[in-house]
C-alpha cells in the first residue's frame, strides 16, 4: 500500500503585493485565488491554510472586457418580498471599488471554514497606499495577457 505524504504546517507567513492597475478582473481574481490557496508552493494540500497574505493595490483601476462596464449587473437580495437590489458595474466601481474584487475572489475560494480564513488573508486597497510595509511584502508581477 502506498503512503500519502502529508506536509507539515509551516508557521511563517508570506506576504505578497499585487498591483491591480490595468488588469482584467477575472484573470487577476483567479490568479490571486490560486496564490491564496497555496497552489504555487510545493507543499500544497487542499485542506491546509498556507499562511499566504496578499495585498492588492489600485482596485479602482481594474479593467473589465467588452461592454460589461455598462451592462454588468450585480444583484443583492434582502430576503424579503421586493428586496432585490441591482447595481451596475460602473456604479459600484465609483463608490466601492474594493467590493468588485472582493466578490470575485471570494467566489473562487473554497466554501466553508477554510475559505473564510483565506479571505481574511486578502487585503484590498483602492489606492497605491497600504499599512503593511512592516511585513515587507514581495512584489508579484502577474503577466495575464
Amino acid at each position: 500500500m502506498n503512503k500519502t505524504y502529508i506536509p507539515r504546517i509551516k508557521v511563517n507567513n508570506q506576504w505578497f503585493l499585487v498591483n491591480a492597475e490595468n488588469q482584467n478582473l477575472g484573470r487577476l481574481s483567479s490568479k490571486v485565488a490560486q496564490i491564496l490557496k497555496g497552489k504555487s508552493i510545493t507543499t500544497y494540500s487542499p485542506h491546509l491554510n498556507s499562511k499566504i497574505y496578499i495585498v492588492l493595490l489600485n482596485s479602482k483601476l481594474i479593467n473589465i472586457t467588452g461592454k460589461k462596464k455598462l451592462n454588468k449587473i450585480y444583484k443583492k437580495h434582502s430576503g424579503y418580498p421586493g428586496g432585490l437590489k441591482e447595481k451596475k458595474f460602473h456604479e459600484i466601481q465609483a463608490k466601492q471599488p474594493n467590493k468588485i474584487l472582493e466578490q470575485s475572489i471570494k467566489g473562487m475560494l473554497p466554501k466553508g471554514r477554510l475559505g473564510r480564513q483565506l479571505f481574511k488573508q486578502l487585503k484590498i486597497y483602492a489606492e497605491n497606499i497600504h499599512p503593511h510595509e512592516a511585513q515587507k511584502p514581495q512584489i508579484i508581477k502577474l503577466d495575464l495577457d
